[in-house]
Order: structure tokens, then sequence, then C-alpha cells
């Protein structure tokens, strides 16, 4: 588990500029602070106001009539009884200040990386490096501690590297699984090479290895075999070792992009004319013996990307600079043409979550709208319906709210600019099918930015504000193992406010939500969820306070963490919600002298036993009648959990399993997707088909063969777990013809390092193409290649149709950074499926 200041949760680092100015995520702050010297001697419990149990409906604001709220999404928060006072944290200052731990470093670097090395191990490395540009170098130095204690205490081991300058922009490279791996890449003083220190003993020893390169790119493991990595150089060489760094070799000329695919396979693109600025003109390849052999899968390609089992490619069609998407299934021997709209060199696609069952894509919107359209795919990545429309994603900055509850399936987050240019916060519990404001929660009131206050809801801040410099230190959180718990910063009216955020909590996954915390915060779970900690963020003011909750944040107890106020940059846990520790980092500004400290809490001692039985209550996920057998119902199944009670303060500790027991449901038409030429009407679940394409023969390309389908206008929805009830027919017709596409070869060449070898067959290529040019002109009258597929998508009335399903044990994974930005490389254009 790795984690740096680039703000990938539950990454942290920390920057330090100059005295003057404190870099924290994205946004800079003043820093002209005044310490404060007197501890309190009292602790504070605060306690929020319980939701009410007969909260209204949710209201449909001035959003587009498809976004109608559904009456089912009516549902009770789940809390402790409302008169309870919080007298469970009394008493917790003594036994916290015995297992506070302070350590003070003896410089203040430029910035600090954290990485934690392995699950449960306690191994911290923390990387401070300072550097400066000096003329045409770059003079700098590094500083390598090591903790074995979560973090209570650090050995300096800066002699491991042999004070080697360490590149802070690649940082701490972490293997996968538990393997104990650990890369940095180094500079060699008074040389113009490379030099990476690796260990295998979770940091304990390392061995230097001069690289034959200068990496361009962070070093990349193989996910199946930590032994194996990948590196691109300044010179836009592939290289590869099957050592771990040991040996090295070449195996590819200018590459723009590699990934690692599925089963050792690399995917990168390349360019012979030597360029990778030159849009839609490079070549897609695929190596599956480290290189010994490569295909070219893809031409004509500006970006690719994976996602799931998908494969993705933007590809030029020759066609007014338009391009479409393609997508395979068997790692691009076979190709398909997306049903999605072609885009212009003005727009993008974007990939925003995606497992083997299904895709979400972002298609732009021509012009510099901010916008778009979030369009969800069938099983096999080709067919698409529309999820969201308008739905905010910034050209310029790549700024997007897109966000995956990773605490309850099917619960997903995002923003939409509305026609009058406010920008709302919609919800979707069924993976896309329905999207809806998120409810105003009963303890707080419409801010008086609002319009029209009978039109209140809670609207989500994420990177959209950050990239307002609206005051948000962090994106929303949720965790896999803290069930249907999501910390946000958030505002309440009829559009989002740019006035101070709030901290809001939702224990259901979205359903309901109560305002925690006053003021925006960093934030962090523990123990499964079973703790919740908080910092206030105080730009101008040095903080000496923690507060803390174990009723998943409707009691708030506050512990003063030291004596001496300490400048605060950044709040840190070990990645995966299992820890009790937790760590504050930030620095002391003493008259000409400045210095790190980590302050570091462990709790364990606070919450005394650990769970039982007793402390576990029963949670049917998407519901709030246990005893209705058709509430709860969503994607096929329906799943109840073992939940901690609010009132149980007690560990769940580090081998705490969740617990659910799914149940298959009768299939319904909400299984059931409006299949390809048919859409719902507005607050109907019936497919009806598409007026203009009545009496037509529907064909499309599938698996290079055109298929008809036949079909009563119902698909199921990927991943949906239904049984029996409804059951609509579909099939689909061979029609026995090729579906040839002049946007993308679907059967290339195999090539060695031989040049020779790759003329002869490019020949051969182009003379196949001229042989088949009168066939490609007849078959781009079909749905398989011409602009008559793109006309015929964009006039299909589909609204709230599109629900797509992840397996129980398959969640959805984004491509995005924490900070809900996309990761640009410059072999890609606008299209970021990187």
């Amino acid at each position: 588990m790795t984690s740096a200041w680039d703000t990938k949760i539950p990454c942290l680092g920390l920057v330090s500029l100059p005295p003057s100015r404190i870099f924290t995520g994205d946004e800079y702050y003043s820093a002209n602070y005044k310490p404060r010297s007197k501890r309190h001697s009292h602790s504070v419990v605060v306690r929020n106001i319980k939701s009410e149990e007969g909260a209204a409906d949710v209201v449909k604001r001035s959003l587009p009539a498809w976004l109608a709220a559904s009456p089912k999404h009516k549902i009770n928060r789940r809390s402790v009884e409302q008169d309870k006072p919080c007298t469970a944290l009394q008493g917790y200052e003594t036994k916290l200040t015995a297992n506070t731990h302070r350590h003070e470093f003896n410089d203040l670097s430029g910035s600090v990386s954290l990485a934690w090395v392995g699950d449960g191990t306690g191994v911290i490395l923390a990387l401070m490096t300072f550097q400066m540009p000096f003329f045409l170098i770059r003079l700098g130095q590094s500083k390598l501690y090591r903790s074995e204690n979560y973090g209570k205490s650090f050995e300096d081991v800066t002699n491991l590297i042999n004070n080697t300058f360490i590149r802070s922009e690649f940082g701490i490279v972490i293997g996968p699984e538990n393997s104990g791996k650990v890369i940095l890449t180094g500079e060699v003083s008074g040389s113009l090479t490379s030099r990476i220190f690796t260990s295998e003993t979770f940091g304990k020893t390392f061995t230097h290895r001069d690289l034959p390169f200068i990496p361009r790119l962070q070093i990349t493991y193989n996910p199946n075999n930590a032994n194996v990595l990948l590196a691109i150089s300044t010179k836009r060489e592939l290289w590869l070792s099957e050592d771990f760094g040991i040996n090295w070799k070449k195996i590819h000329d200018m590459v723009c992009l590699a990934k690692w695919g599925r089963e050792n396979t690399i995917f990168f693109s390349t360019n012979l004319n030597g360029s990778c600025a030159e849009q839609g003109a490079l070549e897609l390849r695929r190596t599956t013996d480290y290189g010994k052999t490569i295909k070219t899968v893809a031409n004509k390609i500006y970006s690719f990307g994976l996602g799931g089992r998908f494969l993705f490619a933007s590809v030029m069609t020759g066609k007014n600079l338009l391009r479409m998407i393609h997508v395979s299934v068997d790692q691009g021997e076979v190709w398909n043409i997306a049903q999605l709209p072609a885009v212009g060199h003005e727009q993008f696609y974007s990939i925003l979550a995606a497992n083997d069952d299904m895709v979400f894509m972002h298609v732009d919107e021509p012009g510099d709208t901010g916008f778009g359209t979030i369009y969800a795919s069938d099983d096999r990545g080709t067919v698409y319906s529309k999820s969201l429309e308008r739905h905010l994603y910034t050209t310029t900055g790549g700024d997007t709210d897109f966000t995956n509850v990773t605490s309850l399936r099917g619960v997903f987050i995002t923003s939409v600019l509305t026609e009058d240019k406010s920008v709302q916060s919609v919800v979707s519990f069924d993976q896309g099918g329905e999207w809806l404001p998120l409810r105003q929660p009963a303890n707080s009131k419409c801010d008086v930015t609002a319009k029209d206050p009978d039109k209140c809801s809670l609207h989500i801040h994420a990177a959209y504000s950050m990239s307002k410099m609206v005051n948000i230190p962090m994106l929303p959180l949720s965790e896999p193992n803290a069930v249907g718990l999501i910390l946000a910063h958030g505002s309440v009216g009829d559009a989002i406010s740019m006035m101070k955020p709030n901290v809001y909590v939702s224990d259901d996954g979205g359903y309901t939500w109560i305002k925690a915390l006053e003021g925006p915060h960093h934030y962090a779970i523990l123990d499964s969820g079973g703790l919740l900690v908080a910092v206030e963020h105080s730009p101008n003011q040095p903080i000496n306070k923690i507060k803390f909750s174990t009723d998943e944040g409707q009691c708030w107890a506050v512990y003063n963490f030291t004596d001496d106020a300490i400048f605060f940059t950044g709040l840190a846990s070990e990645p995966g919600a299992r820890s009790m520790n937790v760590s504050i980092w930030g620095y002391r500004d003493v008259l000409l002298s400045q210095s790190w400290l980590s302050v570091t809490i462990d709790f364990k001692e606070l919450l005394t036993r650990d769970c039982e039985d007793k402390d576990y209550v029963q949670w049917l996920a998407h519901s709030n009648d246990l005893s209705d057998p058709k509430d709860g119902c969503m994607l096929g199944y329906k799943e109840k959990f073992l939940r901690l009670r609010k009132d149980s303060v007690c560990v769940n500790g580090r081998d705490y399993q969740i617990n659910t027991q799914p149940t298959p449901c009768l299939c319904t038409f909400d299984d059931f997707l409006c299949d390809f030429g048919y859409y719902r009407e507005e607050n109907s679940t019936v497919c009806v088909e598409q007026p203009d394409l009545k009496g037509k023969v529907l064909e499309f390309c599938l698996q290079g063969k055109e298929e008809k389908l036949v079909t009563s206008g119902y698909r199921k929805i990927p991943g949906d777990k239904c049984e029996g009830g409804v059951n609509p027919e579909r099939t689909e017709i061979d029609l026995s013809k090729r579906c040839v596409s002049d946007q993308l070869l679907p059967e290339e060449q195999t090539e060695t390092h031989s040049s020779r070898t790759v003329l002869i067959v490019i020949t051969v290529i182009i003379v196949f193409l001229l042989s088949v040019a009168a066939g490609v002109v007849f078959v781009k009258k079909y749905v398989c290649g011409g602009r008559f597929l793109v006309h015929r998508y964009s006039v299909l009335q589909q609204h709230v149709e599109d629900n797509a399903a992840d397996g129980v044990d398959d969640p959805l994974e984004t491509n995005h950074t924490q900070n809900g930005k996309r990761e640009f490389h410059e072999d890609s254009d606008e299209d970021m499926l990187e």
C-alpha cells in the first residue's frame, strides 16, 4: 500500500513551500500563524440532532424532467434513540494521553511522501525531499525514515539509500499484495544516469542498481508477478525486467504509453514516425510474452484504456476529424464499434468506472460546455444506454465529481450543470438507472443563497468545488468494509453553494444524511467504520485538537493531542480502514527553526473490548422494512448485513469481515434496460419502440459479424442476479456478413524486432485495403461503421432506462485520482481513457 501527496486517498503526503505558504492538496493557504500555548483540560462531547423518522419524500428540483425522484427512495435513517445522551465516550482523556506518540524530525524538507508497506505490518516509509533548480541542473537531497509501529516512532535509514537524491515525483513504489517489495528511483550525482533502490524486506534493507535508461514515468509492477517491472525512458523506449530490476531489456522504441493487461499482457501505443503528438496516428500493440513477439492490434488511435475486461481505443474515422470508441473483450483480437456518438477534436471520451460486467462512459458535448452525457454499456461494452445528461465534466481542468460510493453496492454520486448554469448534486442507488437529488438532512436548514427555499437538497462538494477554490480539504470518503458509511463536505440549498461547507455523514449509502461537523475538516475512517476521526481545517491557525466518533458521526468527542499547537498539513491512516491508529502531520515554527512533527494516536486502548454477537444488528440495504419480502431488491437481489450497533463501543478488529446474506429476487421490469431502439417514457417502466425506427431492421456489429436484433424491447441489466419472474424475449440472429470498418483493422500483423518484416506486412495490408474499398462503401449503410450509426443513436429518446450491475464481489473500479481529475499522458488527446 502506498501513499504520496498527490491527493490519492488513502494517500498522504506533506508539502512545505517557503515559510509564508503551505501547499495542501490542491490549494494554497496563507501561513501567518499565531501559535497556541495552553491546552484545554476538559473533555467535550457534542451530539448531532437525529434525523426525523417521518422525513418527507425527496423533493424534485429544477432538473431535467427525467431526473424525477422515485417514491421508492423514501427511507428512514438508521440511528440510536433520540434522547439517549452521549455518555459512552466519557473518561477517554487519560487513556488517549497514554497512547499518544510524538515524533519530531530534525529537518523540514520540501515534501514528505508516506507509504504503508504491506497489510497490517505496521511498516511506514517516510521520504523527505528538498529540491531546487540551479541554472540547468537540479539540486536536492533526500532523507528516508522507517517505522515498524504505525508511525509511533521513526528511525532514520537514509544510509540505506547512500544519501542519494530520490525523485519525489516517482514517490515510493510499493509492490502488489503483501510482497514487501519497494522501489525508490534516484539520480546519480555528477552524471546523467538513474539508479533504483529495491527492497524485498518491507524496506528494512535496500539494494541499488544503476539503470541503462532514465525513467520518464514511474516504474510499474506486473500485478500478477511483482518481480516483473515495466518502465518508459525519457527517450520513449520501453524497458522490462523479469528479476526485480537486476537486468533490463529494451523491448520497443518510440513508446507513448504502456499498460499492464491481464495474464502478463502488455499494451502500448507507439508511432513509427517518432512523435507521440501526432494525433490519430498512433498504433496500439500487444505482447503476451514480455516482448518476444509483438502484435499490432489497432491503428489510427488517439488513446487507449483498460476497464474491467474491456479494452478501449479512441480511433480516427477519417471524416471531419471525428473519433469513435472501439471496444474489445479478447485483448484486441476482435474489435466492435461502440454504439456511442462520435466526437470532434474539441471533445473527449472518459471511462468513469468499469468492471467485467459493464462500463460507465462520459461523452463530452460539442463546444466548451463543461458537461456531457454518461452512457452505461451492456455486458459486451458495445451497446450503450443514456444514464445521465448534462453531467458536469470540465474540458479545461478535467474536473468531475463522479464518485463511486464503495460502501454500498450500486451507489454513485455526481453533479449536473443545469440550464441556468447552477451545479447540483444527484445520486443513483441502482448503478445509473435512476438519478435523483440527495435528501435534505433533517438537522440542516436551507442556506441563504437558495433562490427557492422549498427546493432544498444536499449538494456534495468534490473535485469541481476544489477547482473553484472552495475551502474543501477532502473529497467524499467511503470504504468497502465500512458498510453504508459516507463522509462528505456539502451545502444545503437549491444548488452547490460557495459558502463555508460543513461535513455530512450518511450511514445508509446516501439515502439519508446528518450534519456531523460544523465547517470543513480532514477526516478518516478507522476500524471498519467503528471509529471516525476528524481534524478541523484551519489554514490560518495552528491546531491541537482531534475529534472522534464511535457511533457513525452522531456524537463527537474532542481530544487535545498536544500542549503546543502545530501547523497542520495532513491526516494519515493506513489504507483499508482497518487500523486503530491515526497520525497527525504538521510542523512547528519557533523563531528561526522549523521541524516536521508526527503525532500518532492509538485508539485501541480506548475501545477496551472486542465486539461480540450482541453488538451487531441485522440491516437490509436499500430498505427500511425487514418484514416486506419485496423491499430491498436492487439489481436482482437484496443483501442483509450484520452492522455494529451505534451505541456499542467495541473493536471490530483487523480480521473483521463483512457478514452479508444475499437473497435473489424475482425478475421484474426494473431488472431490465430498454433495448437498442427502445426507450422509457417519463415515470414509466414500459419500454416503447422509438417512433422513427418502427418497422426498420435493427442491425449492429458484434464480434466482427453483422447481427440482426429480434427483441421485445428489453435486455437484462449486466450482472443482475434476479431469477424467474418476468423474462422478455431477446435474441440475436447472425446475418453471416463480415463487419468491415474503415477506422480499425481487426486483423493486424505479428512482428518481431525486424524492420523488414514490418515493411512487408504493411505493404500487404495496403493492397488488402485497396481490394476491399468497394465493400467498405456498401457496408457503411449499416450501423457497423458509418455516419448513420451516429445519427440513429443520437435521436434515441432514452431517459432513465439504463441500469447496470456489478457482481457481489466485483465492484466497479474508477480510473480517477482522488481529487477527481484524470491522469493525462502526452500521447493522449482529450480522450481521457488512461
